[in-house]
């Protein structure tokens, strides 16, 4: 690509949002309904759904962006290796997305809240960091984005986050018949099953179909019943808000005064462009987030733009997963529903959190492989001998009883964990690759070892055959940690309200201000934190704080 000059002037607004995904998008749209004028900024295309059905469908592979090609203009992680630079000693196989509603288009769409014990680990169990805020400062937040989201779920399981008598929008998507199985068979050695809470219609709502069970959620909801962030984008811009896809931000410039001047946008044909606001917000997630922050060093910005602390980029989390799956005696019948339903109770909380960290086990209905799984077993079928009715036979017995385990364990925030612009490897657009430093940490392997142990508890009350157990792994879509919020300055990326501590018109939202990732879904939380600063920019808006646009 060779990038031109562009002749537009310089574009302008309130408020520049960089990032429609998720929290991005709900912002915007939320600062429109309030009067601000908004340029939404996004590096990737906006996503037609039967085309990303026909992608996925055509695709070898089946992986979680499947559906979602990476663009040359825009690039994203198809693998782990593809576009992550991996300096180890761990794979971090972090799976994101550059599009017009973000990684909600391939995430799972739980939506639950975070635990009040999530937020104070540190005092509670001397493990990680203690949040700059507690549960009930996000508590009028929650429900505002479940009601927004259509959020189902069982009133009688809040999965840790106490709902105080407010009830759930939407009735609860029922659990599969596989896990009403499984949750028989597991009772006498001690695990209880609930019922997750979902960001997906379980009723029409929003002029959205309730789910057709397709069990592809990750990586698509083919007829658009899982909420993704899409949908408030177009709220946003019937509010108003200017949306840019396609069009990178290169650059964030900073004044003598330490304020953000603008942002250098580089559109998909290679137009260059400046964008000047009065507050600026970057809701890029958490592995952009630091590398766009990272790479924008200047002479007021030498550590780069945000990085006085020098924790730009550092503390990164994830989860550790450990995959089991193998052939059950009774039928569960899995390949319907959405692709996951349910989850063992135990273990999510609780002391043992002084010694390892929390586990989460569920159960996946998508089978052994989203989408491949029927054809790799008819191949296996085949190589016995197997042909006509007996193998048609043979492969509706055996597809029937596949049983997928998966247990995911919280990380602890390391400074040594960290994303870094590299030095030398660019990528297709011509920005450095992110480079990813992890290790995986005893307190996570700890926990690794109890949901190996639970996993043969329940492969053995299922009477489970064909048993094959991975190695643990982090092959996540829940990324966090890379800018994190605290009161301290020298040790913090953004304050309580996710303000810069270093420039105070500008914004970092998402995942990325983290400081503990536990287990549940982080989503919801990370919009919470979003919605929780409209108020202090509203006012800085009002009050004309930053009303010479630089």
């Amino acid at each position: 690509m060779n990038p031109k000059t562009s002749s537009d002037a310089a574009l302008t607004a309130d408020v520049i949002v960089i990032g429609a995904g998720a929290v991005g998008s709900m912002m915007a749209w939320q600062l429109a309904q309030q009067g601000a004028k908004v340029l939404l900024c996004e590096a990737g295309p906006t996503i037609d759904r039967g085309q990303a059905v026909q992608h996925f469908y055509a695709s070898a592979v089946k992986g979680p962006n499947a559906p979602y090609p990476s663009q040359p203009y825009a690039p994203h992680p198809m693998d782990a290796h593809d576009h992550m630079v991996q300096a180890g000693p761990a794979v971090f196989g972090g799976s994101y997305l550059r599009a017009v509603g973000g990684t909600t288009w391939h995430w799972t769409g739980f939506a639950t809240r975070f635990r009040p014990n999530d937020f104070k680990t540190q005092s509670l169990y001397g493990v990680g960091q203690d949040w700059p805020l507690a549960y009930e400062d996000l508590m009028e937040h929650y429900t505002f984005i479940e009601r927004e989201w259509g959020t189902a779920g069982d009133n009688a399981f809040d999965q840790g986050g106490p709902r105080h008598g407010v009830p759930f929008p939407l009735p609860p998507v029922p659990m599969a018949y596989a896990d009403q199985v499984i949750a028989k068979a597991i009772a006498p050695v001690g695990y209880t099953m609930g019922p997750f809470s979902h960001a997906r219609n379980s009723v029409p709502f929003d002029d959205r179909p309730p789910c057709c069970g397709s069990a592809s959620c990750v990586p698509i909801c083919p007829v658009g019943a899982k909420y993704d962030a899409a949908v408030h984008v177009a709220k946003a811009q019937a509010q108003g808000v200017q949306l840019l896809a396609e069009s990178l931000i290169e650059h964030i410039e900073v004044g003598p005064d330490q304020l953000i001047r603008s942002v250098r946008i580089r559109r998909s044909n290679g137009e260059r462009v400046v964008a000047r606001a009065k507050l600026y917000v970057l809701a890029a997630h958490a592995i952009e987030t630091p590398n766009l922050l990272l790479r924008s060093t200047q002479e007021h910005a030498p550590q780069g733009v945000a990085n006085r602390s020098d924790a730009v980029g550092r503390y990164l989390m994830g989860q550790v997963d450990l995959d089991t799956r193998g052939l059950t005696r009774e039928p569960l019948f899995t390949y319907r529903g959405p692709t996951t339903t349910a989850g063992i109770q135990e273990l999510r909380d609780g002391d043992f959190r002084k010694q390892h960290a929390a586990v989460g086990t569920s159960f996946l209905n998508r089978g052994w492989r989203t989408g491949l799984g029927p054809m790799q077993r008819s191949a296996q079928l085949i190589k016995k001998g197997l042909r006509g009715q007996a193998l048609t036979d043979a492969l509706a017995q055996e597809c029937a009883r596949e049983l997928a385990i998966n247990s995911s364990v919280e990380t602890l925030p390391q400074a040594h964990n960290r994303v870094v612009p590299d030095p030398s490897l660019k990528d297709s657009s011509g920005m450095p690759r992110p480079r990813v430093a992890f290790t995986i940490d005893d307190y996570s392997m700890q926990a690794i070892e109890k949901a190996r142990q639970r996993h043969a508890h329940i492969t053995t009350a299922l009477g489970c055959t064909d048993v094959v157990t991975d190695e643990p792994s982090i092959a996540t879509a829940i990324i966090a940690g890379t800018a994190r919020m605290g009161t301290d300055a020298r040790q913090s990326v953004v304050d309580p309200w996710c303000r810069s501590h270093d420039h105070a018109n500008l914004f970092i939202v998402g995942t990325a201000n983290f400081p503990t990732m536990p287990i549940n879904a982080p989503t919801l939380t990370a919009v919470a934190l979003g919605l929780r600063a409209l108020p202090h920019m509203a006012n800085d808006l009002s009050t004309g704080r930053f009303n010479r646009i630089h």
